[in-house]
């Protein structure tokens, strides 16, 4: 199956499965600024007021001038009513405008806070695009509700009664007849808004993959340029994007259909009231003042109920989003998972190693397997990343147990390195230490204590951490060290960097540590972003250092300098290390080798070859052993 075929079978998915929310799930939104909508509702009710008493005062006019009588004050009346009404709306519009965007505002501080906290197994289900579009599209059709849906509903609804009202009293048998025809138009309307709200949901939801489609591209441009994928990525983007527009104009289609009822709704009750009333006129039932009455009570019913029309379209739109920001608010973040974490003493147990694992096992959560298998897919159907194309087709057959009953010790102040073949569950090892997930049988113990009676945030102060492809953040030299390290001072941050050789990006600029390193660090060489990352590690002072392949960047003399520097730096410090290239870890206290997610070897480089028959040739390969 195509991707482009796989995002459409999701679309539907999304259209019939697809988060919704109810109004309730919306009020928690609008109470967190419930002072101001009294006050709102407060101005509906005076400005309706306001608005109800001009028709009365209109008849009156009207019965005077039939009379002969003199207006007096009645004009002066209908012109201050008239501009009180006015003035009222302009200002009740300012304050539902910045009520509005106060929401919007608020919905995405809570976003943000809950996908940052996150437990990284949900990031590694879903699409950063689609993070991306619930924070900003998503919320932003929140400020529909409060500056066009609940503003109309409730000055319409206040308008509505106080028609209602005054037409039974001036004539209910008109009355009846308009409520027939109006009752008509909002069955039509209650209909199509469950409708909108579904294709809402389905819009949004497409917009999510829309983003996620651009950021994949646009995050992997020289790969996607340099494989000649261009026209592929701009065909499954532009894809993504036709679809949004269809269900735009599924929405649009719906929508138009209610604009035509309130016109429809206002045109018979016109016609009703015209030939009705005329009659009654004639047969002296009413009078023409209260015709005329009766007439802009009409208006004022049916216009206000064409704009609660619209309002329900709106509400209903703004409920599909929220949904969508609701499924995310709901998930819990990755501290709620772990009521049982207490405080671990800071005290290492005597005679324990730094970190050790025992009989290990573990699997990643299906919805993180489904998420990885389709990734690869697309890439390989698009023929972009060779890698994920590699890890597609071990996708369909591989055993869901990463680790299979793994075991081993890391002293305390020693060197041990992680090596094997891709794929043998090295870099899951350092995630479960990170306690990025925990593991599914056995138990990992830092200091001797089990690290799931470790708070996540002091277990992983413990450690310094450099994965694979360590990510340099947009900003300066400064900000990405001192991410792990806000306090440290500007001669810890150029310390370091000369420890890892790049004092040379020091003085390349007057702006030393300020220095701009540009989008993912594109400033930088790949041996610098790495480089980078380790001394941001450096900087933490901690007492164990966790390096993912930290020197696969870099050239035979850089690698031998960084070898130098990580020496020097943890002379005092645990080291466990990743290695694909087993001449930088051949020195190392002891190796641990992996295969299919099992230990098959450990000791040292010299006992190894003679051991571990996948290690020899792994050795052999690398030209260390003959």
């Amino acid at each position: 199956m195509s991707s482009t075929a796989t995002a459409r079978r999701r679309g539907r998915g999304a259209a019939q499965d697809g988060p919704r929310a109810t109004f309730r799930q919306l009020l928690p939104f609008l109470f967190e600024h419930k002072k101001v909508l009294w006050v709102v509702a407060l101005l509906s009710i005076i400005g309706a007021a306001a608005s109800l008493v001009q028709p009365l005062l209109v008849g009156q006019v009207i019965d005077r001038v039939q009379r002969d009588e003199a207006l007096g004050s009645l004009v002066w009346m209908l012109i201050g009513f008239v501009i009180a009404a006015s003035v009222i709306s302009g200002y009740q519009h300012y304050l539902l405008q910045r009520t509005g965007t106060a929401v919007v505002y608020s919905s995405r501080r809570k976003l943000i806070a809950r996908i940052l906290r996150l437990p990284i197994s949900e990031f590694d289900a879903r699409r950063t695009g689609d993070l991306v579009s619930r924070v900003g599209t998503d919320t932003t059709l929140l400020y529909a509700v409060l500056t066009q849906g609940l503003a109309d509903a409730v000055g319409s609804s206040i308008l509505f009664i106080g028609a209602l009202v005054a037409m039974l009293i001036i004539d209910p048998l008109l009355l009846v007849l308009i409520v027939i025809v109006i009752g008509t138009s909002v069955v039509v309307v209650v209909l199509l808004s469950t409708r909108i709200r579904s294709a809402s949901a389905a819009q949004q939801h497409k917009v999510g993959e829309l983003a996620s489609g651009v950021e994949r591209a646009v995050s992997s441009i020289r790969t996607v340029r340099a494989s000649g994928a261009t026209e592929r990525e701009t065909h499954a983007v532009t894809e993504l994007a036709s679809e949004a527009y269809g269900l735009g104009v599924r929405i649009a289609k719906i929508s138009s259909t209610v604009v035509p009822v309130a016109g429809i709704a206002l045109q018979l009750s016109l016609l009703v009231v015209l030939g009705v009333g005329g009659f009654r006129v004639a047969s002296g039932a009413l009078s023409i003042a209260a015709l005329v009455t009766f007439i802009m009570f009409l208006f004022m019913l049916v216009m206000p109920l064409g704009e609660a029309f619209g309002a329900i379209t709106s509400v209903n739109q703004a409920l599909g989003a929220l949904g969508r920001i609701q499924e995310v608010l709901d998930l819990p973040a990755e501290a709620e998972r772990d009521e049982a974490d207490a405080a671990a003493t800071a005290v290492p147990v005597a005679g324990s190693a730094a970190i050790e694992f025992r009989d290990v096992r573990f699997r990643y959560p299906e919805n993180v397997t489904a998420a990885r298998a389709a990734a690869a897919k697309e890439a390989q159907n698009l023929l972009v990343d060779a890698h994920l194309e590699r890890r597609a087709e071990k996708t369909e057959d591989q055993d869901p147990e990463v680790l299979r009953g793994v075991s081993f010790a890391v002293p305390r102040g020693s060197r041990v390195a992680l090596v094997g073949p891709s794929g043998a569950g090295k870099s899951t090892i350092l995630a479960l230490v990170e306690r990025f997930y925990d593991p599914t049988g056995g138990s990992i113990r830092v200091d001797g204590h089990d690290v799931r009676t470790f708070p996540r945030d002091e277990l992983r102060s413990r450690f310094g951490y450099v994965e694979q492809d360590a990510p340099t953040l947009a900003g300066t030299l400064a900000d990405n060290l001192r991410l792990a390290s806000p306090d440290a001072t500007d001669e810890d941050c150029e310390r370091v960097l000369r420890t890892v050789n790049l004092g040379d990006v020091l003085e390349r600029s007057p702006l030393g540590l300020q220095t701009q390193v540009g989008e993912d660090g594109v400033m930088l060489s790949g041996g610098e972003r790495q480089r980078l990352a380790i001394a941001r590690a450096l900087l933490t002072r901690a007492p164990v250092l966790l390096l993912d392949e930290s020197t696969s960047s870099l050239d035979g003399v850089n690698e031998q300098r960084m070898r130098e520097a990580i020496d020097a730096a943890a002379s005092d410090r645990t080291l466990l290390v990743i290695a694909h290239r087993l001449s930088t870890v051949v020195d190392s206290d002891l190796i641990v080798v992996l295969q299919d997610g099992r230990v098959v070897g450990q000791g040292t480089h010299e006992e190894l070859v003679e051991s571990t028959p996948l290690y020899r040739d792994l050795a052999r390969h690398q030209l260390l052993v003959s």
